[in-house]
């Protein structure tokens, strides 16, 4: 296993807060995001940069949380790798709803810390 994609997080609405359950996607921006979409992302900076590599079978982490990536939106290897920007949905999908969006197994995290790291793996 790779690591294709790899951001510290270091801004973003709910950065330090505790989550509610009913969270169940989170939005993904690279530094640089435009203002009037930055305040509901979780803004990262990027260190190791193939996200174009990322597919159904790779590994997603959040801290020390994986989810399994179950399904794929057909521009979110190309948002991922040119944007930081992804739309991370925690419902197991066999399916992208968006072409954007990346379905993961598991259970959204209750925090997501500032120098927390999110990372791609895949084989």
């Amino acid at each position: 296993m790779t690591i294709v994609y790899e951001s510290t997080f270091v801004a973003g609405r709910y950065i330090g807060l505790r989550i509610i359950g009913q969270m169940t996607f989170s939005i993904t921006f690279g530094e640089g995001a435009p203002e009037d979409i930055a305040e509901y992302c979780f803004i990262h900076r990027n260190d190791i940069n193939q996200g174009g590599l990322l597919g159904a079978g790779s590994m997603l982490t959040i801290g020390e949380q994986h989810y399994p990536v179950t399904a794929v939106g057909e521009v979110a290897r190309e948002n991922l790798r040119d944007l930081g920007h992804i739309t991370v949905r925690f419902d197991g999908a066999n399916h992208a709803e968006f072409p954007g969006s990346v379905h993961v197994t598991g259970q959204p995290p209750l925090v997501i810390e500032p120098g927390q790291k999110f990372r791609v793996v895949s084989e």
